[in-house]
């Protein structure tokens, strides 16, 4: 009796701390953005559903989601309360998702190559360099760079969620 009480109850944690299915992200970019339909994919991959939403007025997105300007990428998204700016990694939103922190979101800055929607190939580094790819005579081009994802806090201010 002892065993089967023991195993239902087992059987009852498992059901309760269940993955709980992700959040809908939505989208916005400017009207045709190649990289930003890139992006989506990466999130519809790593088990999000996605709402793009192309808009000609990034500008009033961004503004209405305090997405402060020296932080700003081409797209930006929205999920449970926080705004996603740029090329972030999925891995790190659903890390955010599971965190809670109080903050606005999360932002990686411009367009840095290596970013999910950005890659050039798929390259890694353990230790975030840059990588360049060399093309026959001509000057070597970057295929993977450097770049941060930050953490913006609601006053604006930022910290390093993850480096890449």
């Amino acid at each position: 009796m002892l065993k089967r009480l023991a195993l239902l109850l087992a059987l009852l944690c498992t059901q309760v701390t269940a993955a709980q299915p992700l959040p809908v992200i939505e989208v916005y970019t400017p009207t045709v953005c190649l990289a930003c339909i890139e992006w989506a994919e990466h999130l519809r991959q790593n088990g999000f559903t996605v709402k793009v939403t192309q808009t000609d007025d990034m500008e009033a997105v961004k503004r209405r989601l305090k997405v402060p300007r020296d932080l700003e990428a081409v797209p930006t998204g929205t999920v449970a309360g926080y705004f996603i700016e740029g090329h972030v990694h999925a891995d790190q939103i659903k890390e955010l998702l599971a965190e809670k922190p109080k903050a606005l979101g999360l932002a990686v800055p411009g367009l840095p190559l290596g970013a999910p929607g950005r890659e050039f190939s798929s390259p890694t580094c353990e230790t975030a360099c840059t990588m360049l790819e060399k093309d026959s005579a001509a000057a070597p081009r970057v295929r993977r760079e450097f770049y941060e994802t930050l953490l913006v806090k609601k006053d604006g201010k930022t910290s390093i969620y993850a480096r890449h």
